[in-house]
C-alpha cells in the first residue's frame, strides 16, 4: 500500500478536536504530554494510522518536541506508523499460541490473503502484524482485529472469519 496520505495536512475534525482539547485539560499544567496516549489514539482512529505529519501536529498540540510523539509511537504495537488495511490482523507469536497450533494457522493465514507479516493486500483490506502477547494464553491460537479477539483459530475458522470480513 503507497503512502497515499504523505505530505497531507493533518488536522483533527471540530468532534475530535474538541475531544482532544477535553483530553489535554484533564492533566495539570505543565503536564500535557500526559494527553500522549489517548491523543495518538484519536489521530489514528481518524487518519487510520500514525503518519509523521500527524505525530508532528500531536506535538504541537501538547508543545513538546515531535521526537517524543514519534518515540513513543514506534514503541507501542498498537500504533501503525504505515499505511494499514481496513482490517489489522495482530496474530499472537508466543510460545503458547505456537504450541497450540499457531504456526500452521499462521502459515494458512498468509497463504489465504497472499501476503507474509507486515504486508497489506492489494485490495487494502488487511494488514497482518505478529504480536507478542494477546494475553489469552489459554485459548490459543489468536488473533486480534480492533478490540475483537478471534480464538481456538483453526485454518476453517481462519477461512470463515476473512470470508465474513471481506463482504
Amino acid at each position: 500500500m503507497s503512502k497515499t496520505l504523505e505530505n497531507k495536512a493533518v488536522v483533527f475534525t471540530p468532534e475530535r478536536a474538541a475531544k482532544a482539547e477535553e483530553i489535554i485539560a484533564r492533566y495539570p499544567e505543565g503536564r500535557q504530554k500526559s494527553a500522549l496516549l489517548p491523543l495518538l489514539h484519536l489521530l489514528q482512529e481518524q487518519e487510520g494510522w500514525t503518519s509523521p505529519e500527524g505525530m508532528d501536529y500531536v506535538a504541537r498540540l501538547l508543545d513538546i518536541q515531535p521526537i517524543e510523539v514519534y518515540e513513543v509511537a514506534t514503541f507501542y504495537t498498537m500504533y501503525h506508523i504505515e499505511p494499514v488495511g481496513k482490517h489489522v490482523i495482530e496474530y499472537c507469536r508466543t510460545g503458547p499460541c505456537c504450541l497450540m497450533g499457531g504456526d500452521d494457522v499462521l502459515s494458512h493465514l498468509k497463504q489465504r490473503l497472499g501476503i507474509d507479516t507486515g504486508q497489506t493486500t492489494v485490495d487494502g483490506q488487511f494488514t497482518l502484524k505478529e504480536v507478542e502477547c494477546l494475553a489469552a494464553c489459554g485459548m490459543g491460537p489468536v488473533f486480534q482485529i480492533r478490540e475483537k479477539y478471534y480464538m481456538h483459530l483453526t485454518n476453517e475458522r481462519v477461512d470463515e472469519i476473512i470470508d465474513e470480513l471481506s463482504k
